[in-house]
């Protein structure tokens, strides 16, 4: 695609697949998950090559910068070729995946659900939590 055709941001992110569908891309802009300098985007914002936006996906958050437009989803290694990440970002998210893994937070997620009495105090202590609250 060339630099004067007109391109969306739901759109050219998609394309670089940063998300499954338009739909989820439009979502996390209206969100405020995606940012340019600093500033919350509209989906129909045109990038433009040289922008440099934050990504929010989960805990991970991504600096990159607009190298190539383009509004056709393509395979994940020409994908790559439209932006680039920044060399802050990449060092920012692995020092804090490392961190997560230390910290063991993938231990808080159970392997099945809880019993009944598990489910019982679960109920109790929110019950408690909020009766707390209302005082």
């Amino acid at each position: 695609m060339q630099d004067t055709d007109k391109i969306r941001l739901d759109k050219w992110l998609w394309a670089a697949r940063f998300f499954k569908t338009r739909a989820l891309a439009k979502a996390a802009i209206e969100g405020g998950k995606v940012q340019c300098q600093g500033e919350r985007c509209k989906p129909s914002k045109e990038p433009r090559i040289g922008d440099v936006y934050q990504i929010r996906q989960g805990f991970d958050t991504r600096s990159v910068v607009v190298r190539q437009l383009s509004g056709q989803r393509r395979g994940a290694p020409e994908a790559q070729l439209l932006y680039e990440e920044t060399p802050e970002s990449v060092d920012k998210r692995e020092a804090d995946a490392a961190r997560r893994k230390a910290m063991g937070a993938g231990g808080m997620i159970s392997e099945h659900r809880p019993t009944k009495k598990q489910r019982r105090q679960i109920h109790n202590f929110r019950d408690e939590r909020n009766a707390s609250a209302d005082d």
